[in-house]
């Protein structure tokens, strides 16, 4: 064994299994980074002078008399205003032909805020979508996930975020996502000139599964720069954290760890709230908001990622196909925000809160009317002029594709409002009645 400066240099494996290799070796720290026969390494797990490093290309081909490299440090990445408008990949090295970032490094993966250093998330991060906006307003600060079936266009409902969000920087983390995926990514923001305010870091379908689990503290790293350096609000998108909860249970079941529900690692748990919990507002300015994609096995909520997910998270976006007008719309009943209270009739306008309940009452309304339908009984008028709402507030106003503010969303529910229902079916505050209601 030899050491250059600041390198220690083995060659002895005592043990490989597909994904790991362990040796002896002193005075290493976990989570350092390595390299075992030229291939990327990180410590996993030290055991006395046993250390075990998950090598992210697998462990095909590698000897025991293979050179591990430690670097004596865990993953770092560069930042300055120079990440912006680039794409990376797990590492943190661009993959978009441009030139290496300078700027300071930072490991990466640190512990997140002190609650005592946080304020209670309080300035409205509007989407532009109204099934977001109007009925599960977010806040900054704030950790949400999208529940979506894997076949939902989930991909495009995030990069629409990512361009119409009102944030002075979007960091994108994509794990796992097909070439395909990534090129829409590339192009949705470059055509829309909003490259200088995105970030994105990713790993694809031909990477190796392992590296995903570099992306989202990559993202979070970025973005604590942004938000706590620069003062900056910072809205962090990461898809898809099901891939994420895969590629950990991978390096798990391959160390031989018992796994817990759903063959995920009992550290689950854990693992998914050290990344949520980085979402947080500043005091003195500055923000992380964290919106996250959960893929669920043919839409079942109860499975380990999306339960564990929803612990964690401050309520939850449910996207569905509505079979109606055949478009994807956010489910007002099962979609979530538990802290939209916070803006909504504050920082929007004061018939908000009334204005969504009215309408999601109408909306549920005529999902009975529709159940009565199925099953044979006669429906009367209110139950007809409460399917034709739904379907129009469907098309206007849940549907994904629908990109207007807050206030134009208001004025729209009041129009349907109008025009399917008298006041007092409506049963809004007269105050606001005598304001709104359309001519």
């Amino acid at each position: 064994m030899e050491t250059t400066a600041f390198q220690k240099i083995y060659t002895k494996i005592t043990q490989i299994t597909k994904a790991t290799c362990t040796l002896q070796a002193s005075g290493i720290g976990y989570e350092e980074m390595a390299t075992v026969n030229g291939r990327l390494a990180q410590v996993v797990k030290i055991q006395g002078d046993n250390v075990t490093l998950q090598i992210f290309s697998g462990t095909e081909g590698i000897p025991t008399n293979a050179e591990v490299v430690f670097m004596g440090r865990p993953p770092v990445l560069k930042v300055s205003e120079e990440l912006s408008g680039r794409f990376f990949n797990a590492y943190g090295e661009p993959i978009d032909g441009g030139p290496d970032v300078e700027g300071e490094v930072r490991e990466i993966g640190g512990p997140s805020v002190n609650p005592v250093r946080r304020k209670q998330p309080s300035e409205l991060i509007a989407t532009g979508i109204a099934g977001i906006d109007l009925n599960n307003t977010l806040v900054t600060g704030q950790k949400i996930p999208f529940f979506a079936d894997p076949d939902q266009p989930f991909n495009q409902v995030m990069a629409m975020v990512a361009l119409r969000a009102k944030a002075d920087k979007i960091i994108l983390g994509g794990m796992g996502l097909t070439n395909d995926d990534y090129l829409y990514y590339k192009n949705v923001f470059d055509n829309a000139g909003a490259l200088d305010r995105i970030i994105s870091f990713v790993n694809t379908t031909e990477n190796p599964p392992v590296e995903r689990l570099l992306v989202p503290d990559m993202a979070l790293t970025a973005a604590e720069y942004f938000a706590f350096d620069k003062k900056e609000t910072v809205l962090v998108l990461l898809t898809d954290m099901t891939l994420y909860a895969d590629a950990l249970s991978i390096v798990s079941n391959r160390m031989d760890q018992i796994p817990s529900k759903d063959s995920m690692p009992g550290s689950l748990y854990s693992d998914l709230a050290k990344i949520y919990e980085k979402a947080v507002q500043f005091p003195e300015g500055g923000s992380i908001t964290i919106i996250a994609v959960t893929t669920l096995s043919s839409g079942d909520i109860t499975h380990a990622i999306p339960d564990n997910t929803g612990y964690i998270t401050e309520g939850q976006l449910f996207l569905r196909r509505d079979s109606d007008i055949g478009k994807v719309i956010v489910d007002p009943f099962r979609s979530l925000s538990r802290l939209k209270q916070l803006v909504i009739g504050k920082q929007t306008r004061k018939d908000h809160p009334q204005v969504m309940n009215a309408a999601v009452r109408l909306y549920a309304d005529a999902s009975n009317a529709k159940t009565k339908l199925e099953n044979g009984f006669d429906l009367t008028d209110y139950d007809m002029r409460t399917m034709n709402f739904a379907r129009e507030y469907s098309e206007d106003l849940l549907a994904i594709d629908v990109n207007i503010d807050t206030t134009k969303m208001l004025d729209k529910a009041w129009e349907l409002f109008g025009k399917h229902f008298n006041k007092a079916e409506v049963g809004i505050k007269q105050e606001f009645v005598d304001l709104y209601w359309p001519a």
